[in-house]
């Protein structure tokens, strides 16, 4: 596969949005170069070309230089976390709504040598395999017309934050050098967007997170609803489990601290073995590439999971079976491929509910492909904490621009009496599709100029389509 780059030629009245759009980060620089330098930066990410990394972009974007960007990326000293901020608040405005995902997952970079900052042997979801790489913690935002990414931060093994010296050569800040594991990064993000007011319904993970039984805590925790992965090999009760608190053994023995399973209540089963014994029902999701329907057999059912079920519960705090219950999803795809999910949903959600959410994560990956193929969010050569979150930091700003022009297309359209009102629309990848070049017509390549100063059983026989 090439590393060719594809974006949409704009014209200059889109040119124009784009100025009007990045003119309010203005006030978050502390110098009107460095803006400047943004504005440029985030001009070259939306142009054509082989690389988006700072040499060969320089080439391409109106005023551009290489030294200027160099410096505006990887030595200025601006505050990534501010501008991320405002370009959430403006992303939200526009197309946040109750019923929006929060997406949590990572995504990895491929690098050569080890001085690049995070670098390390890892697995990578990305690569599909251990390699040569650095690893971001990533939450990604959708609805049922629009997605945009929220926010993105580094992970350092602990061959990194035991490294006092590597640390300070690639100027990591203080705070970012105690070990995380991912599922802590991915709550500390969680933390900050919920702090904002991000209207959301549901967060959705993969089993890389919901395998992690501390993390489902640390959602419930915060009051989130969620479907996150696990791997099948997790043990849970498919009938709500009856808890006898210990006897003491003599008359004088502590009144009992724990509580174990009743000798009438079955044993728990490994997820993997009770989805054999459910009913399927076909549910179709959306539309795929080729116009037909995306569809799977899927099960839905309540069970309690058993984490550590042997060692009983506290006597003085035994669930009832509405407070231990959750939901199991199984998904049986074409390919053979089986996958689980757990859910702390309410007891009344549809099945149809339960596969849009989990489904939207795969869009998201649809998103940072588009990311990295269209936007360079992977053509970062520099090796600073700094200068990968300054690059990711334009590289979001470049998305949420184009997420704006498709829905302000869509809306266009709509008024136009062309196509229904967007929201009803099911989401199509930004760039390149025709859905976003009916939007952007072609234009001769014009600077932008800097702002103002102030800027198992058989399926069921009743498919179910969402």
């Amino acid at each position: 596969m090439t590393n060719h780059t594809f974006t949409p030629t704009l014209a200059p009245d889109v040119l124009d949005r784009l100025h009007a759009y990045a003119a309010p980060f203005a006030r978050l620089f502390q110098r009107r170069e460095q803006f400047r330098q943004g504005q440029i930066y985030l001009h070259g990410l939306l142009l054509d070309g082989e690389r988006k990394s700072i040499e060969p972009m320089s080439r391409r974007v109106p005023d551009g230089d290489e030294q200027g960007l160099q410096q505006f990326i990887n030595q200025s000293p601006w505050d990534a976390g501010p501008v991320q901020r405002a370009y959430r608040a403006r992303m939200a405005a526009e197309l946040a709504e109750p019923g929006g995902v929060i997406v949590i997952d990572d995504t990895g970079f491929a690098k050569q040598g080890k001085h690049s900052v995070g670098v390390a042997r890892q697995y990578s979801g990305t690569l599909g395999k251990v390699g040569n790489c650095q690893i971001a913690v990533s939450l990604h935002y959708a609805t049922r017309a629009a997605d945009y990414p929220l926010a993105l931060r580094l992970y350092l093994p602990e061959a990194w934050t035991e490294a006092p010296e590597r640390l300070a050569a690639a100027h990591v800040p203080a705070a970012e050098r105690t070990f995380q594991t991912k599922w802590e990064i991915a709550l500390d993000l969680l933390d900050t967007v919920r702090a904002e007011g991000l209207p959301h319904a549901v967060v959705v993970a993969d089993a890389g997170y919901g395998v992690v039984g501390e993390f489902r805590i640390g959602l419930e925790a915060r009051d989130e609803r969620y479907i996150v992965g696990i791997s099948g090999e997790e043990s849970v009760f498919a009938t709500p489990p009856t808890w006898v608190p210990k006897q003491p053994t003599g008359s004088r023995g502590r009144p009992p601290r724990r509580a174990y399973l009743a000798p009438e209540t079955p044993p728990p089963s490994a997820v993997h073995a009770l989805a054999t014994s459910l009913p399927r029902t076909t549910v179709s999701w959306r539309d795929g590439t080729k116009g037909l329907p995306l569809t799977a057999e899927f099960a839905w059912v309540r069970v309690s999971p058993a984490h550590r079920w042997l060692n009983g519960v506290p006597s003085d705090a035994i669930p009832t079976p509405e407070e231990a219950e959750r939901w199991l999803l199984v998904e049986w795809r074409a390919d053979g491929t089986i996958k689980y999910a757990l859910s702390n949903l309410p007891a009344d959600t549809s099945l149809t509910h339960a596969v849009s959410w989990w489904k939207e994560r795969y869009q998201v990956e649809q998103g940072y492909r588009q990311l990295k193929r269209e936007l360079g969010l992977d053509h970062f050569e520099g090796r600073s904490w700094n200068g990968f979150h300054h690059h990711v930091t334009m590289t979001f700003l470049a998305y949420g621009f184009l997420a704006l022009e498709q829905h302000r297309g869509a809306r266009v359209a709509h008024l136009a009496g062309a196509t229904p009102q967007p929201e009803s629309v099911p989401r199509t990848p930004l760039f390149g599709a025709p859905a976003f070049r009916r939007y952007a017509v072609p234009y001769s390549a014009t600077s932008i100029h800097p702002a103002a100063s102030n800027a198992g059983p058989a399926a069921s026989t009743q498919d179910v389509t969402i």
